[in-house]
């Protein structure tokens, strides 16, 4: 019952343990210090104490290690008390630690060699040096030696602690180390002004230093450096030279690690030219730029030269950075320019302008002074000049009468008011700036005045005219003209007489002629505008009138002959004396005679010809003649109330006495009937006909002493339609057979109509010949409806129809599948849609395992597959689809699929004998088609057996005594297997040896 109350501890070392415990009551004899190991009980070190000593030191252990302590203290009168207790030395810190950079700047790797000793792990902790946060703690087994610590701030400094653990105990060791900086990006170089660069970059917290270095490209001298802190993102660089191109560099720095970034190139802004201006050269045509050279660099000048108003760039010259002026040559005359003068220095630019100047212009070309048919206007015309205008002046007898000035563009001037018969002086020069050019002279003369009041008249006559005129008031030295035919526009003669004549008469023309005279006055070289008159010479009348009778039904031919000279037409008068109205007509100057048509029958008609040239007649004496009379008009055959009838209608034209109606078979053109009606009746109902027959009609007149027939009228009688009509599918093509029976009667035909069911689309006419009594519809929809008509057909006329209405047979569904998707208890089914149409489809599934039909489905006639459920396991099926249309069916071939079997259960192994094994097995439902015995010996295939679908159990003899055979039972269905477990047995020891 004595309590020691052992304590160890550990004061800062790692192989010694101090041990104290109390003295119990009464004292001790003395005491036995055991210390063993407590995973293996191995017995360390074993010490005696005396018995005042109540603590001791254990040296020489291993540091980070558990061991078990025993106190035992001798008491008196033989009885001693002992205390055990568990105590763990402080690790060993880890030796060689170190933190370097890792694959990436985000990261640092730590290593370390282990302590001497055992430990139970290692806690890392990461701080960040800058905040004192805690970034990372991490525990690690005891057997690691490295870590990476990841997704760390660039560019910055970090403290590792490493903690070796035992027990509660540790051991630490700390270093500083810094992640490696990041490369700032977007950099950018661009300028501010002509003296001052702007440099901006992007992700520059990864750094604790930036470094930049501007050197200047042209003199490759370093212009400015700069180191920045932390965060800076960007930098204006001033100071430097205009025009000029820079180079940036930027490296960035983090305790020891120094990383080079990006650099960028750009250049400053240049300098604009002072003092731009554009003056005449020596030369002609040529013009001088000249400008002040401006401060700083750059590459080139680009001067260029803007020609008119609008600063159209017409020359482009670069010229080296140290010229001030150019020349340009062979410029345009009269034109303004300007002149713009670019520096150039990489790819800024910086430009300045000139005022305009003019190079001297030169006098319009192609100029002319006409009087365009005027005698008191001359109109004066150039070609466009280069320049500003035109000063114009117009002289009469070498005295400026007008002076004008007239802006660019305008090519033409008219004078108006000018003295008729005048020659003047035109003189044109052109302006441009303060220049003007010599001027181009050229004289012309005004046109005189044209005479007045011409005519020309034919006083009656046939073969002459005579022409009449008022003299020219003034400016006239006589007339000229011609005389033309109008119609050829061939010169007939030429007329030129005095300026005191005022009339002429001309002779020897063709009579009814029509002539055009052009007459003008003339004065110097000009001719005035020509006055013309035209009239005809008078016509002579036609001769040899005559008017016979055609023996049309109502016409009258008038023939004439042709008189001498020209006929613009002849017009012809006809009338009678027993009607009031009369005929007009006109008809062309080469026809000589006319056909009246549409007159009245059996009537007298008088005629009278005129000759018509231009406004003047002459008519010829009178011609009579009479008309025939008219036959009957408008004939009808039509159809009559019945198929045997005809029923004939005509219209009276007046004058005659009885119509005779001879009836005619139209195939023989022998006349069958003779019917003889009075003067008022207008139609006849002709009976007793044979249907369907093709007729010929002739009506008789007689007017007078003439006899006149009228056209022949062809009519049919109505045919019968056919009987017992009858549509019947074609079984193996899509089409239909039609049948009928003939009726009395005759026909030149039948006409069917085929009409698709619900369908939009026009009926499908055929024809069929007289002698039919059926006919094939080919090229139908499958599994169709269509409504078939059929009528008699007899000339124009049809029968009543016959209506019927049959279908075509459905095509049968094609690429049927019969597919496993790898169930024992399933089967889908899948088609292609045929064409055409169909009621729904009939599908069918038959066990041919069982020998019986299993399942019919009915499905929609849009349908495509369908899946079979709940079907026995390793069972062969066999599937049909049937498409259905009303009566008529048409099936697909059959397709056949096993479902998967299903494995045997219960597998059990036997050995009765050292040769052989007793295999036995359940079956679960049908089970399959057949079952497949498998043995092996590791792994090497040694028996093969196939039995029945229905077998339970196997004997596989002459086997190996002592030996392990792997058997497995295989269910097969078709092209399908399922098989049990591999169940593994061993064949007994040989009889002898049991024994």
């Amino acid at each position: 019952g004595t309590v020691l109350n052992v304590s160890v501890s550990d004061p800062d070392r790692s192989d010694s343990l101090l041990l104290s415990w109390d003295e119990p009551e009464g004292g001790a004899k003395g005491y036995l210090l055991t210390l063993s190991s407590p995973s293996s009980g191995t017995l360390l070190q074993n010490v005696s104490a005396g018995p005042n000593t109540t603590s001791f030191w254990f040296h020489g252990l291993t540091p980070g290690t558990r061991y078990e302590i025993k106190v035992t203290a001798t008491l008196a009168c033989m009885d001693s008390t002992s205390q055990t207790i568990t105590a763990q030395t402080s690790p060993s810190p880890v030796h060689n630690l170190s933190l370097s950079s890792g694959r990436s700047w985000a990261s640092l790797r730590a290593a370390w060699a282990h302590g001497h000793g055992g430990r139970d792990g290692y806690r890392l902790g990461l701080w960040h040096s800058h905040s004192h946060t805690l970034v990372r703690n991490v525990s690690l087994l005891p057997s690691a030696s490295t870590f990476l610590f990841d997704g760390l701030l660039p560019g910055s400094e970090y403290a590792l602690k490493v903690s070796t653990l035992a027990g509660p105990r540790q051991a630490s060791t700390s270093i500083l180390q810094w992640t490696a900086p990041s490369i700032p990006t977007q950099l950018r170089l661009s300028p501010g002004s002509s003296t001052s660069l702007v440099a901006s970059w992007a992700d520059a917290a990864g750094a604790a230093w930036l470094h930049l270095e501007l050197r200047n490209l042209l003199t490759q001298k370093v212009s400015t450096t700069l180191s920045a802190r932390r965060g800076l993102t960007s930098h204006t660089f001033q100071h430097l030279h205009p025009g000029t191109q820079y180079w940036l560099g930027l490296s960035a720095t983090a305790g020891p690690h120094t990383v080079v970034g990006p650099n960028a190139t750009a250049w400053t802004y240049p300098l604009s030219p002072g003092n731009v201006t554009l003056s005449s050269a020596e030369e002609q045509n040529s013009l001088q730029a000249r400008w002040s050279i401006p401060g700083g660099q750059r590459d080139f000048y680009l001067v260029t030269l803007r020609e008119g108003e609008d600063s159209i760039p017409t020359r482009n010259i670069s010229v080296g950075g140290d010229n001030d002026h150019v020349t340009f040559h062979g410029l345009s005359p009269g034109q303004q320019y300007t002149v713009q003068v670019v520096v150039v220095a990489g790819p800024y630019r910086a430009s300045a302008h000139s005022t305009a100047a003019w190079t001297e212009p030169r006098a319009p070309s192609g100029v002319s002074l006409s009087s365009q048919g005027s005698p008191h206007s001359l109109l004066a015309s150039w070609e466009e000049a280069t320049g500003e205008g035109y000063l114009l002046v117009l002289s009469l007898a070498e005295h400026p009468v007008k002076n004008n000035s007239l802006p660019k563009g305008v090519t033409s001037f008219t004078y108006e008011g000018l003295h008729p018969g005048t020659l003047y002086t035109f003189e044109v020069s052109t302006v441009a700036g303060p220049y003007t050019s010599s001027p181009w002279c050229i004289s012309n003369w005004t046109y005189p005045l044209p005479l007045e009041q011409l005519t020309l008249s034919n006083g009656g006559h046939s073969t002459s005219l005579q022409a009449s005129w008022r003299a020219v008031s003034s400016g006239s030295t006589g007339y000229t003209g011609t005389l033309r035919e109008t119609k050829s526009q061939e010169q007939v003669r030429n007329v030129t007489v005095g300026s005191d004549w005022t009339n002429v008469t001309l002779e020897n023309l063709v009579p009814g002629r029509q002539y055009t005279l052009e007459m003008a006055a003339v004065a110097g070289p000009y001719r005035s505008p020509v006055r013309s008159a035209t009239d005809w010479t008078y016509p002579l009348a036609p001769a040899g009138v005559t008017l016979t009778n055609t023996r049309r039904p109502m016409g009258l031919s008038a023939f004439w002959d042709k008189a001498a000279g020209d006929v613009d037409q002849f017009h012809l008068q006809l009338y009678s004396k027993s009607h009031a109205a009369q005929r007009n007509t006109s008809v062309g100057p080469n026809t000589h005679n006319f056909t009246f048509l549409g007159l009245s029958p059996g009537t007298q008609y008088f005629l009278k010809v005129t000759v018509l040239a231009g406004p003047y007649r002459s008519s010829s004496h009178f011609a009579t003649e009479w008309t025939y009379p008219l036959s009957l008009a408008n004939v009808s055959v039509q159809p009559g109330q019945k198929p045997q009838e005809l029923h004939v209608s005509w219209v009276e034209s007046g004058g005659g006495r009885d119509h005779l109606v001879q009836l005619s078979v139209a195939e023989s053109l022998s006349i069958i009937r003779n019917v003889s009606v009075p003067r008022g009746v207008s139609q006849l109902t002709l009976e007793g006909l044979v249907p369907g027959s093709w007729y010929r009609v002739e009506i008789i007149s007689q007017a007078g002493p003439h006899r006149i027939s009228s056209q022949t009228a062809i009519g049919y009688t109505v045919p019968l339609p056919p009987r017992s009509l009858s549509a019947s599918p074609v079984s193996t093509a899509r089409a239909l057979a039609v049948h009928w029976e003939t009726a009395p009667g005759q026909r030149d035909g039948y006409l069917l109509s085929v009409l698709e069911e619900s369908s939009s689309a026009p009926p499908r006419n055929l024809e069929a010949g007289k002698d039919s009594t059926n006919v094939t519809v080919p090229q139908l929809e499958p599994g169709t409806c269509y409504l078939v008509r059929i009528w008699a057909v007899a000339g124009p006329y049809r029968s009543r129809p016959e209506n019927i209405t049959g279908c075509t047979v459905p095509a049968a569904p094609t690429n049927l599948s019969l597919t496993n998707p790898g169930s024992s208890s399933e089967l889908y089914t899948s088609w292609n849609k045929p064409p055409g149409r169909r009621d729904h489809y009939h599908v069918t599934l038959y066990s041919l395992s069982t020998q019986s039909r299993i399942q019919v489905q009915t499905l929609s006639p849009d349908a495509l597959n369908i899946t079979w459920t709940h079907l026995e396991a390793g069972s062969k099926f066999a599937v049909q689809v049937t498409a259905v249309k009303g009566s008529l069916e048409a099936s697909s071939i059959n397709v056949t699929q096993w479902t998967y079997p299903l494995a045997p259960v219960n597998l059990t192994l036997g050995s009765p004998s050292a040769s052989a094994l007793v295999v036995s097995w359940a079956l679960v439902g049908r089970g399959a088609d057949s079952l497949v015995v498998d043995a092996a010996v590791s792994g090497t295939p040694v028996r093969h057996t196939v039995l029945p679908g229905d077998a339970r159990s196997h004997i596989l003899r002459s086997l190996s005594p002592g030996t392990r055979y792997s058997v497995a039972v295989r269910a097969t269905a078709g092209p399908f297997h399922a098989s049990t477990p591999n169940l593994t047995h061993c064949t007994r020891e040989c009889d002898a040896l049991l024994a």
